[in-house]
């Protein structure tokens, strides 16, 4: 696994969350919308481990919705745990990413 999965595998959860905060999506149009956000790696076979996992632990809850074209998706929406959970992956991401951004930068001589 490369280094650039691993970091991803870490905040993937986070990224969902947030995207379905924003407005309910079904699989593929969530799996859409992280690629035009930059992240090219994160595929459709990414994506439904962690929508079921979510899901399971009571983040997010699916629901069979009419599609404007072709057969009913399962669109997620986040549960009230889900915004509790995102606000604490948002308020822990920001009190690591500065620090790390720092060290990091430091650590490659452009400071």
């Amino acid at each position: 696994m490369s280094i650039r999965s691993q970091l991803l595998k870490g905040i993937l959860d986070g990224c969902v969350l947030s995207i379905i905060s924003i407005e309910p999506v079904y699989g593929y149009e969530l799996s859409q919308k992280l690629r035009e956000e930059g992240l090219m790696d994160v595929s459709e076979g990414t994506i439904y481990p962690v929508l079921l996992r979510l899901q399971k632990n009571g983040l997010i809850e699916g629901k069979m919705e009419p599609s404007p074209a072709g057969p009913n998706r399962k669109y997620y929406h986040l549960t009230k745990e889900g915004h509790v959970a995102l606000a604490l992956i948002k308020e822990e991401w920001e009190q690591i990413a500065q620090p790390v951004g720092r060290i990091l930068i430091k650590g490659s001589g452009m400071e």
